[in-house]
């Protein structure tokens, strides 16, 4: 995004003229934006090719997940719905993983159907139950196993996945106890180990630790793994003094893990991917006057864009017109959900604001539009997809009928 005559323009889009034209709150992508998220992230690992299977959950947009697939990117799924969307946006099974801790035995039922690459089994219960429906189907499924490595992502709780206290995977000793299940079984192929620390990672150490973790259990069993899946959790940059994750050491920490085991690495981006490609249009309602702080009432909410209110995350906040008055007053930009946590930023040294002005909310291609709901009964955006100049409907937005 950039200003070009003081009005704030994505690739070659007013963004005035989306909200004309489609109204607001509008989620627009930027196509140009994703194909350079894509062919860095495939730059930044190209010594070793990794199957780069990316993350459903961040954006369920089919459309988008179509054009990631052009890239030739996998799918990493968490439930049979993501899978159903991943399958039907042409996604080759043989590229589709399937992760998540409580998988249901329908869900199961319907991954060995597809024949995807694998199934990341997180408990013995879940192997247990593979077994059984792989027994019941004679057929032989490929799995790996997810391993809590316990290591810290140093990253908000919320979004931490690899610590002991943490819900998914398994232990070290259970880890063993499984592998050796595995063998026993005439249905289970044990293809991959699997690990995930977290999200919004910008620190390479802590994926250094884990890789750590995983050389020395597989230094400990005699077992040959043709997969590594390393998960995602690539952060990206919120706000302007975000420092940058180091791919470059990240590769090459992978580069020496692999001299010494020689397996197909998985990654399973979403954030990274998608993150930075996303905006969120948004209309100033009204500007309700405050003796300490002025509300800006915005036409999207909590609804539309949660995280903020869940996780406390702050998104850059611009104008889509220059001026240049400077306001002496601080901003609080709130939606109108009746919920005190409905506020997305607040803003202090801005330009001033009135009321009927757009505002643009930066890097919500992740988490938000996937993450929205029907809050209030509050009808979901729609989403477009910008080409240079061409504008293409991706999601229609919702009308009233479709809710009653």
């Amino acid at each position: 995004m950039k200003y070009i005559n003081k009005k704030l323009t994505i690739e070659k889009v007013r963004i005035q003229d989306i909200a004309k034209k489609f109204g607001s709150p509008t989620y627009c992508y930027s196509y140009l934006q994703l194909k350079k998220n894509i062919n860095n992230f495939k730059k930044n690992f190209k010594s070793f090719s990794p199957l780069i299977c990316f993350a459903i959950k961040s954006n369920t947009n089919i459309n988008l997940i179509r054009e990631i697939k052009k890239f030739g990117l996998g799918a990493d799924v968490v439930s049979m719905g993501e899978l159903m969307m991943a399958v039907k946006a042409g996604i080759s099974p043989k590229k589709i993983v399937f992760s998540g801790v409580g998988k249901t035995s329908d869900e199961i039922s319907y991954a060995i159907e597809k024949k995807i690459l694998l199934i990341n089994a997180e408990s013995e219960s879940e192997i247990k139950e593979i077994d059984r429906i792989a027994n019941f189907k004679k057929k032989k499924i490929q799995i790996g196993i997810r391993l809590n490595p316990n290591t810290d992502a140093k990253t908000l709780s919320q979004i931490s996945t690899g610590k002991k206290e943490n819900k998914f995977g398994v232990n070290e000793r259970k880890f063993f106890e499984l592998v050796d299940y595995c063998r026993n079984s005439k249905n289970i192929e044990l293809k991959c180990l699997s690990v995930h620390i977290g999200s919004q990672i910008l620190n390479y150490k802590p994926y250094e630790k884990m890789i750590k973790v995983v050389d020395r259990i597989i230094n400990k069993i005699n077992h040959k793994f043709e997969f590594i899946d390393l998960g995602g959790g690539m952060g990206i940059s919120y706000e302007d003094n975000d420092k940058k994750l180091n791919y470059k050491k990240y590769s090459t920490i992978i580069k020496k893990f692999l001299k010494k085991h020689k397996s197909k690495i998985i990654f399973e981006p979403g954030r990274s991917i998608i993150g930075n490609a996303g905006i969120l249009i948004s209309k100033i309602i009204y500007i309700k006057e405050n003796h300490k702080k002025n509300f800006v009432i915005l036409d999207s909410a909590m609804n539309d864009l949660i995280r903020p209110a869940l996780y406390g995350a702050r998104h850059k906040t611009l104008p889509s017109t220059r001026r240049k008055k400077s306001s002496n007053q601080t901003y609080e930009v709130v939606g109108p959900i009746c919920e005190s946590t409905d506020k997305f930023i607040t803003l202090k040294n801005f330009q001033e604001l009135k009321e009927k002005d757009l505002i643009v909310m930066c890097d919500v291609g992740a988490y938000g539009m996937s993450l929205s709901s029907n809050y209030n009964i509050r009808l979901k955006p729609a989403e477009i997809l910008i080409k240079g100049s061409k504008i293409k409907v991706i999601r229609k937005r919702q009308k009233y009928k479709d809710l009653m």
